[in-house]
């Protein structure tokens, strides 16, 4: 749980307007284990030490990346927090990291190799760079995550001028930590059929990294820690071996994601895979929409739907939920600083419970973040290049 007596309180909380007593509040403690590991996350990546990257760097580039996406409650808190620390001078290589992430913020799509060889040129070590993603990856989560509940504050008044009752309570059970499965990558069974549209497609990809991942036998006790807690493959997976050049950032990411995609009650899984897919189609993100699309193939079922998304997410869905849900997801990838409580009511004209709404858009969120570090810090690799 969320500990209330912590010196900084819940970020997104504040920037949304919540308190204790609030019915949002305690709605979004349905998924309580969110809820601390994104505090612990902003935490991480904003304290944690890295060499060549100064936590006044880190928030010049929080609030830059906030502003830029029109995200003021934020960007007024990462500026706070940078008065701060009192006066301080940029490092003369800030100027290309915040170039580089005033672009993963407004268009992941346009990241690639050359920008990351902008940043070591700029004097960036891998570790610096992978601290650097995971700030403005997160970033496009946590302002996500608050326009999700302004949004919802917003429908939740529209519901009481019209004198609506009030959606079922979110249920406790949801709050049990999930029992363990994959975080991320690099586990789905296999598709039933190759797809391919548009550049995306269902089949089985692999990863390559621009960056050098952490060699095994070289590893810190904490960073096999944490690598042998977020995946079974992750040891041998070029993927997280990338990331966890930063451990306790990785941790509690993987934490968060967990809790979002595999967590018990709630939306049904495959509308949380349907809201990962349609954003990481929107993303541009091949690897993480070949994932996603295999595995709803094989929580609904059927593969209707995935072709619908790789031709056009705007128009993907075979009935109202799904419709609902992906337009939702859509709307929230493409314009965080102005969603608002109509991008929300068809989710729930569609039936979806509050706390189901919480779950697919949260899920749309964290693929803000998921493929802002697959798609910017390394490339798919197509079966035909593995067998080359």
């Amino acid at each position: 749980m969320a500990d209330p007596d912590r010196p900084d309180p819940d970020v997104i909380d504040r920037a949304a307007g919540l308190a204790p007593g609030d019915p949002l509040h305690a709605l979004r403690r349905y998924r309580a284990t969110v809820v601390d590991a994104t505090q612990k996350s902003h935490d991480a990546l904003l304290h944690e030490p890295v060499p060549g990257l100064p936590t006044a760097d880190r928030l010049r580039v929080a609030a830059a990346c906030c502003e830029a996406a029109g995200a003021t409650a934020l960007a007024a808190h990462y500026r706070a927090l940078l008065d701060a620390e009192g006066p301080t001078s940029p490092a003369p290589a800030l100027h290309a990291a915040l170039q580089w992430a005033a672009t993963l913020t407004t268009d992941p799509r346009r990241g690639d190799r050359a920008a990351l060889q902008a940043l070591k040129a700029a004097g960036y070590g891998d570790a610096a760079i992978v601290a650097l993603a995971q700030l403005v990856a997160f970033l496009s989560y946590q302002l996500r995550g608050v326009a999700v509940l302004q949004a919802l504050k917003a429908l939740h008044a529209e519901r009481a001028a019209r004198g609506e009752a009030a959606k079922p309570a979110a249920r406790a059970e949801a709050n049990a930590a999930p029992a363990q499965r994959p975080s991320g990558p690099f586990a789905s069974t296999g598709p039933t059929a190759p797809i391919r549209i548009h550049g995306f497609t269902n089949e089985t990809l692999d990863w390559r990294s621009w960056l050098e991942p952490v060699v095994i036998e070289q590893a810190t006790p904490l960073q096999l820690e944490v690598l042998d807690e977020s995946h079974a493959q992750a040891r041998t997976s070029a993927y997280y071996r990338t990331l966890v050049h930063q451990p306790l950032m990785l941790r509690h990411r993987s934490t968060a994601y967990n809790a979002i995609m595999y967590a018990q009650g709630g939306a049904p899984r495959a509308e949380r895979e349907l809201a990962a897919m349609v954003v990481s189609v929107t993303n541009g993100c091949v690897y993480c929409t070949s994932v996603h699309a295999q595995r709803y193939a094989q929580l609904a079922r059927r593969t209707d739907t995935v072709e619908q998304v790789f031709t056009d997410p705007a128009t993907a869905g075979t009935n109202d939920r799904e419709r609902a849900v992906a337009t939702a997801a859509r709307a929230l990838t493409q314009r965080p600083g102005d969603f608002r409580a109509a991008d929300l009511a068809p989710l729930s004209a569609a039936g979806l419970a509050d706390e189901e709404i919480i779950d697919v858009m949260q899920a749309a969120a964290i693929f803000g973040w998921a493929n802002r570090l697959m798609h910017n810090l390394g490339e798919p690799v197509y079966p035909a290049e593995k067998t080359a």
